[in-house]
């Protein structure tokens, strides 16, 4: 299976993919667009993103674009995230004077950061992008922060494990396919949708309490601005469900309040 991801071989994403579908052929895009285009076309067979970060929050781009684009969420799992420093072979943690990465994971790492008062950090595009970066250049005074597969895959060494100041750092993947093309897990129980309420007093409170009315557990709620119309949003949930015809009435019961509803996914739950 093709499967596109944003950012660079041995991403966290990377990883992500690999667990979900072991053996799966890799596509790197440089922009969450990108992947989802690639998608679109067919160019590959499904996308893994990272859609929520358990100390970062959510990944509000990749929530405009599972709207805008007609897929769905087949599978979801959770990534512990493990950061390193990482460095070309034979530099010492002495010797570096910048470190690179994510800008998320810059900031997961700051007490070790605060620790190395001669490191500057300096955001790049992607915490496996930075080590392909330093070995590219051969700089000795340069260290990245990524994970172990981005230093095996560059050929750089780990100086220091698990440098992120919060063990409880996960991150919640989905694998999306073309709607047409995405199957339901058999013992699928938690459900993705997105809804725009009607411009009238109450309507959010109503429609909260007609999950609430019918047992829905609700884990989450984002809400987005519409593009175009201001003060318009558009807000996104995730429920557990006890079974697929509780889903229908989920459905049901927020269209009767909602101008409208679009179901993300109805997939099994991921467990840590």
């Amino acid at each position: 299976m093709k499967i596109a991801i944003q950012g660079e071989p041995g991403s966290f994403s990377h990883e992500a993919a690999l667990q979900m579908v072991p053996g799966a052929e890799i596509v790197s895009c440089a922009l969450s667009a990108g992947v989802f285009q690639a998608l679109d076309v067919g160019a590959v067979e499904a996308a893994v993103i990272p859609i929520e970060n358990s100390l970062a929050g959510s990944v509000l781009e990749h929530f405009d674009l599972l709207l805008n684009h007609d897929v769905r969420v087949e599978r979801e799992s959770l990534l512990r995230i493990r950061h390193n420093l990482i460095a070309l072979e034979g530099v010492k943690v002495e010797e570096i004077e910048r470190v690179s990465s994510h800008p998320v994971a810059l900031a997961q790492c700051r007490r070790f950061l605060a620790e190395h008062t001669g490191m500057k950090a300096l955001a790049y595009y992607d915490t496996a992008g930075s080590v392909k970066q330093l070995v590219e250049q051969g700089d000795r005074k340069a260290g990245a922060i990524a994970s172990q597969s981005a230093a095996k895959y560059y050929g750089a060494r780990v100086l220091a494990v698990e440098i992120e100041d919060n063990a409880e750092n996960f991150t919640r993947f989905f694998l999306v396919r073309r709607a047409s093309e995405a199957k339901t897990d058999a013992e699928a129980n938690k459900i993705s949708l997105a809804f725009s309420l009607e411009n009238r007093s109450g309507s959010l409170v109503a429609a909260l309490a007609e999950l609430a009315t019918l047992g829905t557990n609700m884990t989450k709620i984002e809400s987005r601005p519409v593009q175009g119309k201001p003060w318009e949003y558009i807000f996104y949930v995730d429920c557990q469900m006890r079974s697929a015809d509780e889903a229908a009435r989920t459905r049901e019961a927020l269209k009767a309040h909602c101008s409208m509803v679009k179901e993300l996914g109805f997939y099994r739950e991921a467990q840590r």
